[in-house]
């Protein structure tokens, strides 16, 4: 068999996973717009594929070169145009669907009798060259407070009070068992200015009161530091959640002795166990202790447990708030590994800002803003779904082919997502797929 007929294939089977990934997806956009937006809606999403650029990989201008092609630019862009300006639909469509893959995910975890992990955290997307795009607010620049870190053999790092650029402020929900790929669930974007502002108060409980009617008890969700103290802590409480909860170490919490920091509480105390845990960023094991006390929250009257990893020597311990009970040291240590899972989300961030350049986008309105952004979103929901075991020889045999890497390194590393859409995009340059639905019909 020649390349030229293993390379279509390739490019029609991976197509053909994105149309089963999507699903219903295509039945409702066309209960709501012309066929015609519908076919812009899948080729965009196969734009998105396979223009790959961190700075201008959202510019209708750009994608609308590989929605049509490069001499047909111009009608492309209007195509794209036309798609997100049409007010037969809105962004809610896409965020409901999302949220169908996350149910999924959560019954599959659940038949297989995996402990279910929903992961909160938020970020921002940052706009600096920008002011008069709608919507727009005063962010928290993690860009700017990454450049202003001492570095090792550098000097007069800049300093002064944390840097605000014009931007989004961003909430993101996904879905994890303990193994394998996550699901996402959902992506919120608000602002603090204009018609369309909001707080963080009631983006926060709005969306938990969502996953709370959905989901209820069935999941633990797992939260960083920037979510701990009683106001969310009541939340929680008041929809009988579930949760772990990274616990800031100067934070009160109350114990036999009265209400005293965490770092106090465990102090002096010896470990119940140890284990060698596997650091994958310095790839060696380290031997890591744990503990865990009960404690209740000063203003709460719930019972919790506070669950302590010591790392060891020069490395910070990790302070675990959780409702979950801890009976033994193997309870003690599914708490960790499961808030462990949580990198997963910051991988996720990771990918969308870079990658999948979601801070490129100019579009003046807020509504279609979100469209974009949200269509972006179902791409990398399809790239985390080719991670399955299901799928497994197809990526092995895209990366062998598309994304070949040599040395030892990448023999041993994990597949980065990112390596995967350049495959993909290489393929789908070199051997265009045809959707059905893609197809041009006569009149």
């Amino acid at each position: 068999m020649s390349n030229t007929t293993t390379g279509r294939q390739q490019s029609q089977g991976l197509a053909q996973q994105l149309l089963l990934f999507l699903g219903p997806l295509e039945q409702w956009l066309d209960d709501q717009i012309d066929r015609r937006l519908v076919r812009t809606f899948f080729l965009t999403l196969q734009a998105i594929v396979r223009f790959r650029h961190s700075r201008s990989g959202l510019l209708l201008s750009e994608l609308g070169a590989h929605v049509l092609s490069p001499s047909h630019a111009p009608a492309g862009t209007k195509r794209l145009s036309n798609l997100l300006r049409s007010p037969r639909w809105s962004h809610t469509l896409l965020d409901r669907f999302l949220w169908r893959l996350a149910d999924q995910a959560l019954g599959r975890l659940e038949e297989s009798g995996e402990t279910a992990l929903a992961i909160w955290d938020e970020s921002v997307l940052e706009k600096p060259e920008s002011i008069a795009v709608e919507g727009l607010c005063p962010v928290r620049s993690s860009k700017a407070a990454r450049l202003k870190r001492i570095k090792p053999g550098f000097f007069n790092p800049p300093g002064g009070p944390p840097v605000f650029v014009p931007g989004l402020h961003w909430l993101t929900v996904m879905v994890s068992g303990m193994n394998g790929p996550p699901a996402l669930a959902a992506m919120d974007w608000w602002t603090s200015r204009g018609r369309m502002a909001s707080d963080r108060t009631t983006q926060k409980t709005s969306l938990l009161s969502r996953c709370a009617e959905g989901w209820g008890r069935r999941v633990v969700r797992l939260f960083d530091r920037g979510f701990a103290g009683a106001p969310w802590l009541t939340e929680l409480s008041s929809h009988r959640l579930r949760f772990i909860m990274r616990w800031p170490a100067r934070y009160h919490l109350v114990d036999a002795l009265g209400s005293r920091a965490a770092w106090q509480i465990t102090r002096g105390k010896r470990s119940q166990g140890h284990r060698q845990i596997r650091d994958f960023h310095r790839r060696q094991y380290r031997k890591t202790g744990i503990l865990a006390v009960p404690v209740r929250h000063p203003q709460l009257d719930e019972e919790m447990w506070l669950v302590v990893s010591r790392p060891g020597k020069g490395r910070t311990p990790w302070y675990l708030l959780t409702n979950e009970p801890i009976a033994s040291s193997d309870d003690a240590w599914r708490v960790v590994l499961s808030y462990a899972r949580r990198w997963q989300i910051e991988m996720c961030y990771r990918a969308c800002k870079t990658d999948l350049a979601m801070e490129s986008p100019r579009l003046w309105f807020w509504e279609n803003r979100l469209k974009l952004l949200l269509m972006v979103s179902l791409v990398y929901a399809f790239l985390l779904s080719l991670l399955t075991k299901e799928t497994i020889s197809l990526v092995q045999d895209l990366l062998r082919t598309w994304c070949h890497r040599t040395g030892k390194r990448y023999r041993e590393a994990a597949i980065p997502l990112s390596r995967i859409r350049a495959a993909l995009s290489s393929l789908w340059v070199a051997y265009p797929p045809v959707f059905p639905i893609c197809q041009e019909t006569p009149g």
